[in-house]
């Protein structure tokens, strides 16, 4: 514990004798300034008090070097010094870099900052300092406050050629024993710290304006970088709109050139099945025809059969030459049955056909029907042909019953059938060549029914192409309305990003408004001044003359003087560790500040 007192004692009077000598003198300080070097040895016994010591391969070490190494990973700024002390060859030791550091950390000017931040770690110090060190109690503290006095000084400190290593840190007590001064003196002591609590104040201010001013222009330049990035996803928005619309309009081309082709292909079907339909009914009309000869010609013999009998009624007297006739007729009638049966073979077949065309025709077309009516009525007119074929064989069983009454008269005909017979012949010849052109013309019939029935696949084909088409147009009218939503939203993401921006631009004028207040208020506090004793004969807020009873007192934020009652609040200011005496203007207006910075 006195041990603590002792050397922070022993560090306010080389603080003290350091700033006297300093302006005393009026000019930068060397290495070589005694009360400079006094100070250091001061500062580097207050550093190892407490100190733990680590056992290491080599052997115990215990160097003020290992806390000063923290600094860099607190606070980024005191990377240079940290960089530049290792980089220095001439040192090898720990005590050597330590001191380094702390010549750097004064030309700096920012030593105080740095153990203050080491202070306000102190659950790192823990590792190199006992609990009852100096840099782990209040003394710590007030050590790092009369530090700050060490800014009014100028120091130019020359590393190279020094042996740092080696030195050997002992206090000199020799400076700090001097007689008591006279009046002069005192005086001259008051004037003296009075410009340095003047100095010392406004370096202060400079400082905190210029954090504030520093703390702004970084917002700002985030703003700016946010701003920039907000813009550049406005254009890539907009880009990917445009790249979109053109994808729609192309889209809508090729929908366009898709339901042309498709109109143009199922017209030319419809032209095509026309064309088919029409050569269709005139080959059916043909076939219509004839058919008709053939009912014709069917007629033609059912008369001249009428008439054959009629002429046998006749003839039945004539036994001797009907059975001649007879014989003859028999052989007819066997070629006449064999062609029959001819003809019905090919009537079937042409049933068959018929029955396979009218089949085929019912899933074409309605007219059909009608056409399936005269084959009916057709098949219906050869089931007569067959009963009057029987009814023929009838009157033959009676004409061979007459046949000795028409023997003579049959005899007489002879010739007369003869002739007869040969027409007949050549009548079924002609029929002959007629079913031959009529089986020719079904054939043909059947070629082109298989080619209609390809025509009718193909049409199929066609058809079934068309509808993949339709689905496609459907999947493609459905990427549509899904690329039309995604516009939407885009559009909306847009509009969003506006007002943002906006929003935006509207913190940036805000902001800039601040630093035109704060700049106001930097000129107008680098025209406060620190009034001397003698300027002053009356309190500036109430205009009381001072006496003995009513004294002088400073404001440390403005600098002017007021008496007690118009001074008598505190508050803690960054250039002072502890509360100090402020006048009640400037009380207001820091507390204002206080709270629209908190707010």
């Amino acid at each position: 514990m006195e041990e603590r007192v002792n050397l922070m004692n022993m560090m306010k009077l080389s603080i003290k004798t350091l700033i006297q000598s300093a302006l005393s003198l009026g000019r930068t300080l060397d290495s070589d300034f005694p009360p400079l070097q006094q100070f250091f040895v001061v500062l580097e016994h207050c550093l190892k008090h407490g100190l733990k010591v680590k056992k290491t391969f080599i052997g115990q070490n215990k160097s003020f070097f290992g806390p000063l190494e923290l600094v860099e990973k607190l606070c980024p700024e005191a990377s240079d010094i940290a960089t530049s002390v290792k980089n220095l060859p001439e040192l090898k030791t720990a005590v050597g870099r330590g001191r380094a550091w702390l010549y750097l950390a004064l030309m700096q000017k920012k030593l105080a900052d740095y153990l203050k931040v080491l202070l306000d770690h102190k659950h790192l110090l823990s590792e190199f300092y006992e609990p009852d060190a100096l840099m782990m109690e209040e003394e710590g503290a007030v050590i790092v406050g009369l530090l700050v006095g060490l800014n009014v000084i100028d120091a130019n400190l020359c590393l190279k050629g020094e042996d740092l290593d080696s030195q050997v840190g002992v206090i000199d007590f020799s400076l700090y024993l001097k007689e008591t001064q006279d009046s002069d003196g005192k005086q001259y002591h008051m004037r003296i710290t009075a410009v340095l609590d003047q100095k010392h104040y406004v370096e202060e201010l400079n400082r905190h304006l210029s954090c504030t001013v520093a703390d702004l222009q970084n917002k700002i330049d985030c703003l700016e970088k946010t701003n920039s990035k907000l813009q550049e996803e406005l254009a890539a928005a907009t880009d990917r709109i445009g790249s979109l619309q053109e994808e729609q309009k192309q889209l809508k081309q090729q929908n366009e050139l898709i339901r042309e082709r498709s109109e143009k292909s199922v017209e030319v079907t419809k032209e095509d099945t026309k064309v088919e339909l029409d050569t269709y009914k005139q080959s059916r009309q043909g076939l219509d025809e004839m058919y008709s000869d053939v009912w014709k010609q069917l007629k033609e013999e059912k008369k001249i059969r009428l008439e054959l009998e009629k002429e046998l009624e006749l003839q039945i007297g004539m036994k001797t030459e009907m059975e001649i006739a007879m014989k003859l007729l028999e052989k007819d009638t066997h070629e006449k049955q064999d062609t029959l049966v001819a003809l019905r073979q090919q009537l079937e077949e042409v049933k068959a056909i018929n029955l396979q065309m009218f089949h085929k025709s019912q899933n074409a077309e309605c007219s059909l029907q009608q056409k399936t009516e005269a084959i009916s009525s057709f098949e219906g007119k050869t089931n007569e042909m067959m009963s009057s074929m029987k009814q023929m064989e009838e009157r033959l069983q009676h004409a061979e019953k007459a046949r000795q009454a028409a023997e003579e008269r049959c005899n007489k005909m002879k010739q007369e059938l003869a002739g007869r017979l040969d027409a007949c012949r050549q009548q079924m010849s002609q029929l002959d060549n007629k079913c031959s052109t009529l089986e020719k013309e079904l054939k043909s019939e059947k070629e082109q029914r298989q080619t209609l029935q390809r025509e009718l696949h193909q049409e199929k084909d066609a058809t079934t192409l068309l509808k993949t088409e339709l689905q496609q147009m459907e999947g493609l009218k459905k990427e549509l309305r899904k690329l039309q939503d995604e516009k939407q939203q885009l559009e909306k993401v847009c509009e969003e990003q506006e007002q943002a921006l906006q929003e935006m631009g509207l913190h940036l004028s805000q902001s800039k408004l601040k630093m035109e207040d704060i700049k106001e208020v930097n000129k107008a506090l680098k025209g406060h001044t620190w009034l001397k004793d003698d300027e002053a004969t009356h309190c500036k807020q109430c205009e009381k003359e001072f006496s003995i009873s009513r004294r002088k007192h400073h404001c440390r934020n403005c600098g002017d003087i007021f008496c007690n009652t118009c001074s008598s609040n505190e508050l803690a200011l960054p250039s002072y560790p502890k509360p100090v005496r402020v006048c009640d203007t400037c009380h207001t207006l820091l507390l204002q500040r206080c709270s629209s910075n908190s707010s």
